[in-house]
């Protein structure tokens, strides 16, 4: 009988969860603050991870320079950017430039690796980066919103930032430190989101009074769901894994995504996202030649890694 290999299944379980992160979220804003539903959600994941990981961290890896790279990547700014391109744009937008991780990967390889890429590749880039420009520009096409424009530019931001994360961790991450700079990752996320917090505080004093259900949500969800046990699950996994092997599983998003926002949000699959989505996957088999790869084929097999 096979068995079941961990790391594939922990990066599908961690990719489902933040396949519905970007509705959730996004539903979870209309009542509470970014930086403030930031704070508070890696402030309850630090709190729930330090009582089982406390023995095993070290100050002396805050003096690690990667360290502060991965966690600011991970959670600052990478959050950041998500948080306020939900507020600006459509949730199914987000999983669908996401997915485009593995080609600014690519990018970042031809230009500080000074790697040449095969002809494939690069026509793999275009039709990836033409695909984003539908999505991007979608409010153009429909009914001019610049609003939406920037919040699309900020989900690049964010899938940048992660792409980043990716590398950086490879470099880092091994079996032994992986759930502890989680929680490094967590406490740097809870300390530079503080004073954003402070100052969303200080401009609306009633901000915490009026969370109702919708920020509860966001709170929880990103907290003990979308932080916690993706976070936990996908840094053990990728300690074990090649690094592009890692960036495919977020082709499960934007699936998990479209079957939330739709009910949830009332969001509504425009002909250009069609488009830009089939575009941007298209370029990703070319220049990677690795969309047949589908996660659930890799997940039972004779050797496990733990």
């Amino acid at each position: 009988m096979k068995k079941i290999n961990l790391p594939i299944l922990a990066l599908i379980v961690a990719n489902i969860i933040w396949g519905a992160a970007s509705p959730i979220f996004k539903y979870s804003l209309e009542n509470i603050s970014p930086f403030t539903l930031a704070f508070l959600r890696f402030l309850m994941a630090s709190c729930l991870l330090y009582p089982f990981i406390h023995k095993k961290l070290k100050m002396s890896d805050l003096k690690n320079k990667w360290l502060w790279l991965f966690s600011l990547c991970a959670t600052t700014f990478n959050i950041s950017f998500f948080f306020l391109a939900l507020q600006r744009t459509v949730s199914i937008n987000a999983p669908i430039i996401g997915s485009a991780g593995p080609i600014f990967i690519l990018i970042g390889s031809i230009i500080w690796l000074k790697e040449k890429p095969k002809i494939q590749v690069i026509l793999g880039l275009i039709l990836s980066l033409i695909g984003i420009l539908f999505i991007i520009l979608e409010p153009i096409l429909n009914h001019g919103v610049a609003m939406e424009i920037m919040g699309n530019l900020l989900l690049i931001a964010a899938t940048i930032s992660a792409a980043i994360q990716v590398l950086v961790a490879r470099k880092i991450l091994t079996h032994e430190n992986a759930i502890p700079f989680t929680f490094w990752a967590f406490f740097i996320g809870t300390i530079t989101f503080l004073p954003l917090m402070l100052i969303e505080y200080i401009q609306d004093p009633g901000i915490l009074a009026v969370i109702d259900n919708k920020g509860l949500t966001g709170i929880i969800f990103g907290g003990l769901f979308s932080s916690l046990t993706a976070y936990i699950l996908y840094h053990w996994a990728i300690a074990r894994m090649q690094a592009y092997k890692v960036s495919v599983f977020a082709y499960l998003d934007p699936v998990v995504a479209i079957l939330i926002a739709i009910p949830l949000l009332g969001e509504k699959i425009t002909v250009p996202f069609i488009i830009g989505s089939g575009l941007v996957f298209l370029g990703i088999l070319l220049a990677e030649k690795r969309l047949h790869w589908h996660p659930i084929h890799k997940m039972f097999n004779k050797d496990v890694s733990c």
